[in-house]
């Protein structure tokens, strides 16, 4: 990463159009932006697998949609991820991601989109909790292939009073909270790969100006 942006892969667990959390999992995408990141939003929908299955994996190797997501894991350095809790757990779609990503494929070691990358999970929900005890078990899978999972996290209660039609928030104070995941993410990447922090760079750029 010298000399380059933290690049980080910002996603939600729903194939929802209008999910919460896929609103959630922007916020935090601009508060990483904000902070000096390279950010991709992707919609898990757009990567089409089956449910994993050995004998498919056998006899037609890893679906092109599971393919294309891993590239992306690849490529990037830190994931923010929104998960729903359904059913007191993480959703069926983002375990079956998961499933089929580190799965080893052309020579490459399965796990190697997983493997000490770095990680800040979120959720909410209309509920009290706001998706909290899924959460739990997502930070389990991540830890378990290879992930730093970051111990910020945000569990969101009440989704339909915080987020507007369009995504925005009119509590400043909620917002903020869940920019300041985004830029924890950008800023633990920055130090993890040697790189000046964006508000380093700032303060160093006003230091020359005074010199000169």
């Amino acid at each position: 990463m010298s000399g380059t942006k933290p690049k980080i892969l910002a996603f939600a667990a729903s194939t929802r159009s209008e999910s919460f959390n896929k609103k959630l999992v922007r916020v935090a995408a601009e508060g990483a932006r904000a902070a000096g990141a390279e950010v991709n939003v992707i919609d898990l929908r757009d990567f089409t697998m089956p449910i994993y299955d050995g004998d498919l994996e056998a006899q037609q190797g890893m679906p092109e949609g599971a393919r294309a997501l891993r590239r992306l894991l690849m490529e990037h350095q830190g994931f923010l991820i929104a998960s729903p809790e359904y059913n007191g757990s993480l959703p069926a779609l983002l375990k079956n991601a998961i499933d089929w990503t580190s799965r080893p494929v052309d020579g490459e070691d399965g796990l190697a989109p997983y493997r000490n990358k770095v990680a800040v999970l979120m959720s909410t929900s209309p509920g009290g909790f706001g998706g909290l005890r899924g959460l739990a078990h997502v930070r389990t899978i991540l830890a378990n292939i290879g992930v730093i999972v970051l111990p910020d996290q945000l569990a969101v209660g009440k989704a339909q009073e915080v987020f507007a039609v369009d995504g925005t928030i009119a509590n400043d104070k909620q917002r903020q909270m869940i920019e300041d995941l985004g830029r924890t993410l950008t800023t633990t990447l920055a130090r993890l790969h040697g790189q000046p922090l964006y508000e380093e760079k700032l303060e160093r750029r006003h230091d020359l100006g005074r010199i000169r």
